[in-house]
């Protein structure tokens, strides 16, 4: 997959309705061997910067997920710890670069959540930029991953 059809992915799977952590992590879920509605179940919480309380970005969030799966290890070693620490990190502040924030509530211009959704309509997509940090996330990883192989 080329960056920029992760981009797309992305942007079309937060339009469906599902939350910016589940629109980038499932891009790569098949890919880097889960299924992808297992994927969904994972990501859920972590919509709205951690359960809509505009904490660390959902998009990023979905990176990080995508990325325990690509590099993540299930050893107790600092040295694994730390080499994906350190990914981890290139690519929140690679985000950062590109948007200025990698906090939900900084990036929409809001303080705190509220535990009710709105509802997902024109209006909705029209005022949020969240499908487009979709997009701009899953480049990123997309574009980390092409660099790694």
């Amino acid at each position: 997959m080329t960056s920029e059809q992760a981009k797309e992915q992305a942007i079309k799977n937060f339009k469906s309705g599902m939350n910016c952590a589940q629109a980038v992590s499932t891009v790569f879920a098949e890919s880097l061997g889960v299924e992808k509605s297992f994927m969904q179940k994972i990501a859920q919480p972590f919509g709205g910067g951690m359960c809509r309380m505009r904490e660390v970005c959902g998009c990023v969030s979905g990176m990080m997920l995508a990325l325990g799966l690509f590099k993540g290890s299930d050893s107790d070693s600092k040295e694994a710890k730390d080499e994906v620490y350190a990914i981890g990190q290139k690519l929140a502040k690679e985000f950062e670069n590109a948007n200025g924030s990698i906090v939900c509530g900084e990036l929409l211009g809001i303080k705190k959540g509220s535990p009710v959704s709105e509802a997902r309509t024109n209006e909705y997509y029209k005022k949020r930029p969240c499908g487009e940090l979709c997009g701009i996330a899953a480049e990123i990883f997309q574009k980390y991953l092409d660099s790694a192989k």
